[in-house]
């Protein structure tokens, strides 16, 4: 199997990212398996009130491969992102692992942000989860599967597609797995995902915010919070809104009905309304 051969860097790296709109800053980042791709049409319904920034976090989309990934890493690599893009303060935007790193962003520069937004992820741990259907007990699998394609024998991604069908039976699933399939400059099907390195640091992206960091009722607060939960997703269950306010006292926390967890694809009106109604725009 061939991957997308990038140098290693520093701990800390440089992020691949898109740039549209004019306004206050706005960072959107992306879930496990997902690119700023995936953000590009919310990011353009928020660039009439916002400079949007839509970053590929590392070992993801353009950004580079580092055999490290956890979520001290992730949130440094936001923090020299903003540095080198002059952004002293912004609102914070993330999807699933992205929101956990824009949790962990917030518990360490909580002075740069000016509005934090989590989609469909809770500070918690997620390491000992098994009842999820496609959550942390199904992650090992996917990265599994993904490396047993063989993708030297593919000659379309029709192939790769049939490839993954052998393990993974929901299409929806494989057709957001395969965005990330591409092409190099001989014009060989490569992974941009780093798939060894996140199968390795599995546990590492399944753990949440340091619970003894936040005892006492001691929180992070300072700017406005909004936790957004599909219906459908278990990722956020009824016992997590007290976790949340463990750790973010005076968090809003709003469910998308019919949603599951990648509600602003499956709702994208409704996601949009609650995200505007929160930004007062």
């Amino acid at each position: 199997m061939k991957l997308k051969k990038v140098p290693i860097k520093n701990s800390s790296m440089d992020l691949n990212f898109k740039k549209l709109g004019e306004g206050p800053d706005f960072i959107i980042l992306h879930g496990l398996y997902g690119s700023s791709d995936n953000w590009f049409t919310m990011a353009k319904s928020l660039a009439d009130h916002f400079t949007v920034y839509l970053l590929d976090l590392r070992n993801h989309g353009e950004s580079a491969h580092h055999p490290e990934h956890n979520y001290e890493l992730m949130s440094q690599d936001v923090a020299e992102f903003c540095k080198k893009q002059n952004i002293s303060k912004a609102t914070m935007l993330g999807h699933s692992m992205g929101g956990k790193t824009a949790m962990f962003f917030a518990a360490k520069f909580r002075e740069m942000v000016s509005s934090l937004i989590v989609v469909d992820i809770s500070p918690k741990s997620y390491k000992n989860t098994d009842d999820f259907g496609f959550h942390t007990v199904n992650h090992a699998k996917i990265i599994d599967a993904l490396l047993q394609i063989d993708l030297k024998v593919a000659e379309s991604r029709k192939d790769i597609d049939q490839q993954l069908a052998k393990t993974i039976s929901d299409k929806r699933v494989r057709q957001f797995l395969l965005k990330n399939v591409t092409r190099d400059n001989e014009k060989n099907f490569i992974w941009m995902l780093n798939l060894s390195g996140l199968k390795n640091n599995l546990e590492r992206i399944m753990e949440g915010l340091p619970a003894s960091e936040f005892k006492d009722g001691i929180g992070i607060s300072g700017f406005p919070v909004l936790f957004l939960k599909g219906e459908n997703s278990n990722y956020i269950t009824n016992e997590d809104h007290t976790i949340i306010r463990q750790y973010f006292p005076k968090a809003k926390i709003v469910t998308i009905p019919e949603a599951g967890h990648w509600l602003h694809a499956e709702k994208p009106a409704l996601f949009k309304q609650q995200l505007f109604d929160f930004l007062n725009i």
